[in-house]
């Protein structure tokens, strides 16, 4: 996969403008996290983009114009000195090559992941049940919030359905007991061949391979694969076994024909949003 560097010009009140709209956007996405910190208290929901995903509010706030971009002026700006930048005389500009010969394998496999996943079919039959699965027949769990239907029939919803998670990192969180009723074996070596745009985990992950590819993708990628996790982590939550209504969260009641009617039609509208970041990720590493 060759990066192309082509170079499109930005003048300085330009790029400055796009600067301020991203940091303005980030720290609206950020505030309740900051705030949280500043008390010490969590959130069950939205705290979950701050500690699986490893990437600081300070970090998600840094503006970059991407690939082939040249800033005017930008020189005589910190910026000019962030790892990965060069200066061009008074101008600065993301150093494609310096970042793509260290990073050769990991932007080779995200292009090649995000590609494929977009490839296939999306499935619809999970039903989010790996949220279940998590807390199968096991009496302590990852989450502070109570289960919603108690320990004995939260484990019968898992008998009485088909398990079927695509997502390795999901599926490695799975209880002892529920690991052998999931009808896939998925691992990090048969990723690249089970992940599929429909599965939400496989939806957050584009934030994450985002991260990966840091200054070659644009701010607003960055910050759009963010919004999409956190839409999708609501989801997953609203549909787990937890009650959640004490945070203002009503649940997705998987267990009936009505709830998973619904969760197939968020899940729908996501693997939708989640295909066009894809693609437009895939076609900065053309």
């Amino acid at each position: 996969m060759q990066l192309t560097d082509q170079t499109r010009v930005l003048g300085a009140a330009e790029w400055l403008a796009l600067e301020q709209a991203h940091e303005e956007r980030a720290d609206a996405f950020t505030r309740g996290r900051r705030e949280r910190a500043a008390t010490g208290q969590t959130h069950p929901v939205d705290d979950f983009l701050f500690t699986y995903y490893p990437f600081r509010p300070g970090l998600l706030r840094r503006w970059h114009p991407g690939a082939g971009v040249l800033l005017q002026g930008a020189a005589d700006y910190p910026r000019a000195s962030w790892k990965w930048y060069r200066r061009n005389g008074s101008d600065s500009r993301v150093d494609v090559a310096a970042f793509s010969e260290k990073n050769e394998r990991v932007i080779r496999f995200i292009g090649s992941l995000l590609s494929s996943t977009r490839q296939r079919p999306a499935h619809f039959g999970c039903f989010g049940l790996h949220e279940w699965a998590m807390v199968y027949r096991q009496g302590e769990h990852r989450h502070v919030a109570p289960l919603r239907l108690g320990q004995g029939d939260t484990d019968a919803v898992i008998d009485g359905n088909r398990v079927a998670c695509s997502h390795f990192d999901a599926f490695r969180f799975f209880t002892p007991a529920a690991i052998p009723l999931n009808q896939l074996e998925p691992s990090r070596e048969n990723q690249p061949l089970l992940e599929q745009p429909g599965c939400l985990h496989a939806g957050m992950d584009i934030y994450k391979w985002v991260i990966k590819l840091g200054p070659l993708v644009p701010g607003e990628v960055l910050l759009d694969s963010f919004e999409l996790a956190r839409d999708i982590r609501q989801l997953d939550m609203e549909a787990s076994p937890y009650d959640l209504r004490e945070w203002g969260y009503e649940p997705v009641t998987v267990e009936t024909p009505a709830g998973k009617a619904e969760y197939v039609r968020r899940q729908r509208g996501f693997t939708e949003r989640s295909n066009v970041l894809r693609d437009r990720v895939v076609g900065l590493l053309l």
